[in-house]
């Protein structure tokens, strides 16, 4: 047998388990409806395996809870802000780090400072909460991604990458001036967890320097796109991940950062900056928002636990481990005939709930249905990315009508086995065998914002 087909295994062993709650059919029944069939709604302990993030929901190392009781808590000046800081400057090369309590904090503060009323803000696919702020701050997203990042079957292995020409056209139509930035995911979880290549990020550099136009970058699951660049990219499968990580910044000037993500900590994020002038007014309105510029609402071990996270995050073995569970998943799950997301993305798997589904309208919410669905069956908890997260168009008040109706499977690092796999995926089988019994649904209370978290249904 060639070393290429071997058997691989994760690059840690498990020092302390957390016991489960096993419910029964019928317990799950009650839960999910009086969880107004919402996953979101569902209280923790009666979830066997739970899926709905990736994020906050890692095992941290015990390097990581050894640094938590190296917490210095001073109000400012904290030791633990300046490794942070360190660890920001060595593996990602920015200047500047103004510390937020979680990755929307550092949303905020990004469309508070640099967007203007009827500013125009092109990205890679839009994510709720980001164009949530940029909408707040006056601005309006318009999405870039190329034409094949809504084709769930399409095979294309950079699905994130950004369109030149749908951007070129948009600077023509609106003038550089109006758009402040361009932001891009990496890699882009309502695509299904689709990385961007280097060369399109080389290219994109070309074009927005030509018209001043900065790139921010969502770097939230980085680490997870420089390992698709390493395995797919020409000219990238002798560098490591924290090298490809580098470069991916270098062609930047920016980043807004979720820690609860790739840098495995539970809670904590960051803006990271390389211009002097957008600092000083960043680190002036953290104060307003979320504490002082040197613990932005975080303790200061949860910032010692961030700097040891992003080490551990840029790492070889981990990555191999963490991109090869949710692989193993997609495995499972194409073998038994169930329609997802292709290629399979970085943070977990997305089924597309419009063909497991095709009796439902998207108006009877299909991707929220099966969701509600694959929890009563065997206490797995998903989430939908579909019409639900897509919400409302905040001038007509109509749905937004994504192409791709998801829910998305997703994947806690180091916390679940292959044997956790092999049972999600067995639920998911057993579900898809009696999909056509599964009935849509409709929303009984629908919440101003971000209405996926808290809107309730009921079935038709």
């Amino acid at each position: 047998m060639s070393l290429s087909k071997r058997s691989w295994a994760e690059p840690f062993k498990i020092k302390m388990v957390e016991l489960l709650k096993m419910t029964t059919p019928a317990q799950r029944q009650k839960a999910i409806k009086d969880a107004g069939y919402n996953t979101f709604l569902l209280k923790s302990e009666d979830v066997y395996i739970d899926l709905l993030t990736d994020s906050g929901t890692s095992a941290m190392s015990d390097q990581q809870w050894s640094g938590l009781m190296l917490g210095d808590e001073a109000y400012a000046g904290s030791k633990n802000f300046y490794n942070l800081e360190k660890a920001v400057h060595k593996y990602y090369g920015f200047k500047h780090l103004i510390p937020t309590h979680q990755g929307r904090g550092a949303e905020n503060l990004l469309s508070q400072v640099l967007i203007k009323k009827g500013d125009i803000v092109p990205g890679n696919m839009y994510f709720t909460t980001t164009r949530l702020h940029q909408e707040l701050a006056g601005g309006t997203f318009v999405d870039v991604i190329i034409d094949e990042a809504h084709d769930s079957e399409n095979l294309f292995p950079f699905k994130g990458n950004i369109d030149l020409d749908k951007l070129t056209a948009l600077i023509k139509k609106h003038g550089a001036k109006k758009i402040p930035y361009i932001c891009v995911a990496v890699t882009v979880n309502m695509a299904g967890g689709q990385p961007v290549s280097m060369e399109n990020l080389k290219a994109l550099r070309q074009l927005t320097n030509k018209h001043g136009i900065k790139i921010m970058l969502d770097m939230t699951r980085i680490a997870e796109n420089a390992f698709f660049i390493q395995q797919h990219e020409k000219g990238y499968a002798k560098k490591s991940v924290a090298a490809i990580v580098k470069e991916i910044c270098s062609y930047t000037d920016g980043a807004t950062f979720s820690g609860k993500k790739d840098a495995l900590v539970n809670i904590g994020g960051f803006l990271a900056v390389n211009d002097q002038a957008i600092f000083e007014e960043a680190s002036n309105l953290v104060v307003v928002y979320e504490g002082l510029h040197t613990y932005g609402g975080l303790a200061g071990r949860d910032m010692e636990a961030m700097a040891i996270g992003i080490a551990e995050s840029v790492q070889d073995e981990h990555m191999k481990a963490r991109i090869g569970q949710v692989q193993y998943l997609g495995d499972k799950l194409l073998e038994a005939g169930i329609p997802i997301v292709l290629p399979v993305g970085g943070h977990g798997i997305f089924i597309d709930a419009k063909r497991f589904l095709p009796h439902l309208t998207q108006d009877q919410f299909p991707a929220q249905a099966l969701a509600a669905e694959i929890y009563t069956d065997s206490g797995v908890r998903t989430m939908e990315r579909g019409i639900v997260s897509a919400g409302r168009n905040k001038k007509t008040g109509n749905h937004y009508y994504p192409k791709l109706e998801l829910v998305r499977l997703t994947i806690p690092r180091r916390v679940y086995t292959q044997a956790h796999m092999d049972v999600i995926a067995e639920s998911v089988e057993h579900v898809f065998e009696n999909r056509k019994k599964i009935k849509g649904l409709k929303m009984i209370y629908e919440p101003k914002y971000l209405r996926f978290f808290q809107a309730r249904f009921q079935k038709l």
